[in-house]
């Protein structure tokens, strides 16, 4: 993304004071759309154009294909095991590959909502217990498994196999192979065994060591033989690991999990084109603060064109027992509420974030939408639409009206502010996100338009959803109050006769 020129940072810098402050004179480069991607899609069975467009109105720019096969029950799709189901046949016979359902989703994707694919090469996750792994299981042979995802890119960018072209430019190597008993599964577990702690601890460790040992040869094996049959036509990464962890006597960290993947990669003379990783918390500063250290990590490591990928991301205010606890005081608590898990703080969370991954060193980002409706997904089961709904649907609207960035900085703890311009210049924008600061009321100092010019605000809190108000500026000030003092957001525009006013700097 193009930065803040050194001029314009001391013209803004000077100009500037604490508080909320957005100034559409001083231009900072586009918008990145990739940044606002998810892993939400449109499924084979129950999904009407209703729920197509839904998804369409919240203007993602991606679609990540992880999990899919757990969304369209009784249906081949996306997973290596559906695509490829007996290993023991050759994989240069395309009758022995089933492609058909995954053709299908992928196409309504591409054409009915119209986003680009990043595709993951492996299996959804398994929660089928500590020893009990049918697709989850580490697989018995690299060579061939590296096989059938070649001929699973090669069907869908140079139409082998009665194929497509459509030139699928992402493709993910596996699924948090660094998570537990789900997705890179030893056949007896992956948990440490033993009559005392000391032992358990310690067999854990070697089983950690064991199962990273044989991801790491696993994905330099399909990163390899990826590349040397599509070369830089494709970007080729992964693994998506859990989340950024340090580590421990029985857990390999993050930043020591993605050191031996690229020593191994530097030995075997291949580089991947990204990395991916993910976040499911509540604090935006944690996100960002493993944005550097993934961007340190790859250049120390030699790979300074890697990019940096956060492909599953949701808010998360509780345990995972927790959340998924059936106890009906439990669900109350985390499923009702301002901090409900898909309630206002979730989607003031989503806009804090999607509002700083614009000025971060991230190159793409997947919120984690699964399934339309429930835990995973922007609506209820009944069919009535969460507020990370709208969040998401005022972040992609902004995107999609104004995508010339512009400078805007906030001081005030859980205050977050992004401004933008139309493409032709002549209209604004700029959205002030509260995340659980407390405030009753906010005022931003807004430059580059009349000082008393009219706007619209569209409101996001607990009560109102995406509810329009007028309102004007006095002396290039905006008051913008809350009902409540729970998070909230504003998103402000200016039209064309208040925008073509310039301040003369």
């Amino acid at each position: 993304m193009k930065r803040l020129s050194a001029l314009a940072c001391a013209v803004f810098a000077a100009a500037s004071h604490a508080g909320v402050v957005a100034d559409f004179g001083v231009e900072t480069g586009r918008l990145r759309p990739e940044l606002h991607s998810a892993g939400f899609g449109p499924q084979i069975c129950s999904c009407p154009p209703s729920v197509v467009e839904e998804v369409k109105s919240m203007g993602f720019k991606a679609s990540r294909t992880h999990d899919w096969a757990l969304l369209n029950p009784n249906q081949r799709v996306c997973d290596c095991h559906h695509i490829f189901p007996l290993m023991h046949l050759d994989a240069a016979e395309p009758k022995n590959y089933v492609f058909g359902p995954t053709d299908y989703l992928l196409r309504r994707t591409r054409e009915e909502l119209g986003t680009e694919i990043f595709f993951r090469l492996g299996t959804s996750i398994e929660h089928s217990g500590t020893k009990t792994h049918f697709n989850s299981l580490i697989p018995a042979d690299f060579e061939k498994m590296a096989e059938t995802f070649a001929g699973t890119i090669r069907h869908y960018n140079r139409g082998w196999a009665d194929g497509q072209e459509w030139g699928i430019r992402y493709w993910e190597i596996w699924n948090e192979p660094d998570g537990q008993n789900n997705m890179w599964c030893l056949p007896d577990g992956d948990f440490g065994q033993g009559d005392t702690k000391e032992a358990r601890v310690a067999d854990a460790a070697a089983r950690e060591k064991r199962r990273l040992d044989l991801f790491v040869k696993f994905f330099v094996t399909c990163l390899k033989r990826i590349k040397d049959e599509f070369g830089d036509t494709v970007k080729v990464g992964g693994p998506a690991l859990c989340t950024w962890r340090e580590s421990r006597p029985d857990r390999i960290g993050t930043e020591a999990y993605f050191r031996s993947l690229f020593a191994a990669c530097r030995e075997a003379g291949v580089a991947p084109d990204f990395i991916s990783w993910h976040y499911y918390g509540n604090k935006p500063g944690d996100v960002l603060a493993a944005v550097e250290r993934a961007r340190k990590l790859c250049d120390d490591e030699g790979f300074p064109k890697c990019e940096l990928v956060l492909n599953e991301w949701h808010y998360k205010n509780v345990g995972w027992d927790t959340l998924r606890s059936r106890d009906p005081k439990v669900r109350q608590r985390v499923w009702s509420g301002p901090a409900s898990h898909n309630g206002i703080d979730s989607s003031c969370f989503n806009l804090t974030l999607l509002s700083r991954f614009q000025t971060s060193k991230l190159d793409q980002a997947y919120y984690y939408g699964c399934k339309n409706t429930g835990a995973w997904g922007y609506k209820s089961e009944q069919g009535d639409k969460y507020k990370v709904y709208y969040g998401l649907r005022m972040f992609g609207d902004f995107l999609r009206e104004f995508p010339v960035m512009c400078a805007s900085e906030s001081d005030i703890p859980g205050v977050t502010v992004i401004s933008a311009k139309s493409a032709d210049g002549v209209r604004c924008a700029v959205l002030v996100t509260d995340y659980r600061s407390s405030l009753r009321e906010l005022s931003a100092e807004i430059r580059g338009v009349a000082p008393d010019a009219e706007c619209e605000v569209l409101v996001h809190d607990y009560e109102r959803d995406m509810e329009s108000v007028k309102a004007r500026l006095e002396g290039g000030k905006l008051l913008l109050e809350k009902r409540d003092a729970n998070s909230a957001a504003f998103l402000v525009t200016f039209p064309a006769a208040a925008a073509e006013f310039r301040i003369d700097r």
